[in-house]
């Protein structure tokens, strides 16, 4: 809270105006031994004393920055460019929120369209909203989309059981005043797709999944489609620099986490929920979107044209509130994707793909160690001979995070372990994490 210097002539005009004689009249209600009670506290430290108390209590922390991380399950690790933070740290972007007023917010809602221009290409769909919360709340909308889109007499969602637990936690969340059915499925999702029928609203598929593994999703779309179903494909945007989209292969929803471009992991949020969709969706999306436009002199200029909020429409009009515009989180991921480019964002991609393998192959090559067999992007699972919980506790004690002990969400899943390779893994750690798996297995 900032310090407000009321001179006592300040303080005696508010003191008038409200018909008070004095300061302490305020608090004539509460009794007189209540008033300031005694609190405790140490002596007063100087400031060099307490940036060296914080400095000290800041170095006790274990972050992805001064030890080998190998932790992803939805959170990446991933180079983020100075110039990101150098420019959106601007202060004429910090003191903006929701450009309301176009003619005062031309540089904010550039900024979205740009955004919002890059990522349907990277996602591979006609349009992209500006946004929300994180890739899970992205889903849950997506598939109240769909539910809307098909009526009531479409009420199952069709979701893969290795969807992120949390993300099918917020999505049951979502939908629990719904008279929704939930159908898990665990086989690849284009034997599963053909199991859609009449009651359908629609179907999910994560690419890749919470394990990482990234399944081949062609003749997905045609399948669903013959039921009546929406497709929706939950996404890794990392990946997509690489990997054909999910537009190609006919989503008509794409959600993903904006996180991985161009964010810290910064102790779990804030994240960035992206969601983009065909034409065919546009006017049913939450969320916000800018289109560009020219004035009468044919002078450039941007416009929301789409808002789909209680603020800009009546309320039993709006698709949902749950969608405020994360400004400051999509113009790190605007400025990252304008600095990377698409060779740029492929380069990452591959050092993902191509490190994440060197780490599955040599530590596959660890007698007692197992790797997941299939294709996979940036994680994968391995399974050990000894709990995977207490090879993380020893690990972490050694400067190492060897990654997530799946028996956080599955405890019959005690000896498998989630481990992440980005781009930000070197050959060193990587060889130092099997030596490590090896001795903290034995």
């Amino acid at each position: 809270m900032p310090f407000i210097p009321n001179t006592d002539a300040d303080r005696a005009a508010m003191l008038a105006a409200i018909g008070a004689k004095s300061v302490e009249e305020l608090f004539s209600d509460i009794p007189a031994g209540k008033r300031y009670p005694k609190l405790g506290l140490q002596a007063g430290i100087s400031e060099l004393e307490v940036l060296r108390e914080i400095e000290a209590l800041a170095a006790k922390n274990l972050s992805a920055s001064n030890s080998a991380w190998f932790l992803g399950a939805g959170a990446y690790n991933h180079f983020i460019p100075a110039i990101v933070p150098a420019l959106a740290t601007r202060g004429e972007f910090l003191s903006a929120y929701t450009p309301y007023q176009p003619e005062v917010s031309q540089g904010t809602l550039q900024a979205i369209f740009e955004y919002q221009s890059m990522a349907a290409e990277l996602l591979g769909v006609d349009t992209v909203n500006a946004s929300h919360y994180d890739g899970a709340t992205a889903l849950a909308e997506a598939v109240i989309m769909a539910l809307s889109h098909g009526g009531s007499a479409r009420p199952k969602v069709m979701l893969p059981a290795a969807l992120h637990p949390e993300y099918k936690d917020v999505l049951r969340t979502y939908l629990a005043a719904f008279s929704d059915e939930i159908e898990e499925y665990s086989d690849v999702p284009a034997v599963a797709a053909s199991r859609t029928d009449a009651a359908t609203a629609c179907f999910i598929a994560a690419y890749p999944d919470f394990e990482g593994r990234v399944h081949d999703l062609s003749g997905i779309a045609d399948a669903v489609h013959a039921s009546g179903a929406v497709f929706i494909v939950s996404a890794d945007p990392i990946m997509l620099g690489l990997l054909k989209s999910p537009g190609s292969y006919g989503a008509d929803i794409v959600t993903a986490e904006g996180q991985s471009l161009g964010n810290p992991m910064n102790f779990g949020g804030p994240f960035l929920g992206m969601m983009g969709a065909t034409q065919k969706f546009v006017r049913k999306m939450p969320g916000r979107i800018v289109g560009q436009a020219a004035d009468h002199e044919g002078r450039r200029g941007f416009v929301l044209t789409l808002s789909a909020r209680e603020q800009h429409i009546r309320r039993e009009k709006a698709v949902s509130n749950i969608c405020s515009n994360q400004g400051l989180v999509m113009l790190m991921t605007t400025i990252y994707l304008e600095a990377l480019g698409k060779s740029g964002l492929k380069a990452v991609a591959e050092l993902c793909w191509n490190k994440a393998h060197y780490a599955a192959r040599t530590i596959a090559a660890v007698p007692g160690l197992a790797v997941a067999e299939g294709e996979f992007f940036k994680e994968f699972v391995v399974r050990t001979p000894v709990p995977a919980q207490e090879i993380v506790d020893k690990l972490e004690r050694r400067g190492i995070v060897p990654g997530l002990a799946l028996s956080r969400y599955y405890p019959d899943r005690a000896h498998e372990l989630l481990v992440c390779v980005t781009e930000m893994s070197t050959k060193a750690q990587i060889e130092l994490l099997a030596q490590s798996l090896k001795e903290a297995a034995l």
